[in-house]
């Protein structure tokens, strides 16, 4: 045999002995004696960061626990957490809803439904995107505030609404500048109203209400000027963006008991909407909580 073919089987050799070594050695749920050792064992997996073993033995425990072992709420709670170590978000928001769906009064429940929302929200990875996911986060961590209105984590919750708002706030804004580019003037507008009705408390409110000057001075809406100006001023003293905007206006303090002006009846029903202009550089994405990484405790979580 020449050197070169005895080098060849000398490498493949080794290769099928590294690799026999690596599967003697590698997790197997199989070889532990009971549900508590699996468990046990799962856990100190997620501890090391080693996701896939530690959904390995999780996923085997959520479908072999009795429904009123204690063990199992846990399971499907650190299934989650394993899944969204490895960016399996959507696996990650699946495994913690099953904690506050089969399990509503288990101490896990309210962090298992707020790190569902965090599943969510992550998939919505920017504003110009489809916000389906977003929604669903945010319809999440509106369920939560409503379930535990006493839990420690409420504050992060309301956050994360108002900053996935902000996201909400800032495509409608976006669309309705893309209109106003366009001198489709009627149809931003109505973009730019509906985010300052939807959102707010939110920046894109007071940018979209600056936007609304623009297009009602386009159009020589003066009196919708005046009025819009008026809020502006009110809401936002002293900021140098409206004062730009409104430079020369008299603004006009409009009755709250009127509700907001109504669209002038000429504006055209709107047209299916543009591809969005991508403003979003700069913009902070949701809070991102260090999740994936547990602080299980030493044997098995507290229980109520």
């Amino acid at each position: 045999m020449s050197f070169l073919k005895r080098t060849r089987v000398g490498a493949l050799a080794a290769a099928i002995l590294v690799a026999g070594c690596h599967h003697k050695g590698g997790f197997q749920p199989l070889k532990y004696p009971s549900h508590q050792a699996l468990y046990d064992a799962s856990l100190g997996e997620l501890r090391k960061h080693k996701w896939g073993h530690a959904v390995t033995g999780f996923e085997k425990l959520t479908t072999d626990l009795p429904a009123r072992d204690p063990l199992l709420p846990e399971s499907y709670y650190y299934l989650g957490d394993a899944h969204m170590g490895s960016h399996e978000y959507i696996l990650a928001a699946q495994s913690y809803s099953r904690v506050a769906e089969n399990f509503p009064e288990d101490t896990l429940a309210d962090r298992a439904t707020y790190k569902a929302g965090i599943s969510y929200s992550k998939l919505w990875r920017r504003p110009g995107l489809d916000p389906e996911y977003g929604e669903t986060s945010r319809n999440t961590f509106q369920s939560f505030l409503a379930a535990y209105p006493d839990s420690p984590l409420r504050d992060s919750a309301v956050k994360q609404i108002e900053r996935l708002d902000e996201w909400f706030g800032l495509k409608g804004y976006n669309n309705g500048v893309t209109y106003l580019k366009r001198k489709a003037y009627d149809s931003s507008i109505i973009y730019f109203r509906d985010v300052v009705k939807a959102y707010p408390k939110t920046d894109a409110a007071r940018k979209s209400q600056i936007r609304l000057v623009q297009a009602y001075r386009a159009i020589k809406y003066k009196e919708d000027v005046a009025e819009t100006c008026g809020a502006l001023e009110k809401a936002h003293p002293g900021d140098k963006d409206v004062t730009k905007a409104c430079r020369g206006v008299k603004a006009v303090i409009a009755d709250s008991t009127a509700g907001p002006p109504k669209v002038k009846a000429s504006i055209a029903p709107l047209p299916n909407p543009p591809a969005p202009i991508d403003a979003t550089a700069g913009t902070p994405s949701p809070a991102q909580v260090p999740v994936p990484t547990p602080t299980p405790p030493s044997k098995t979580p507290p229980r109520r």
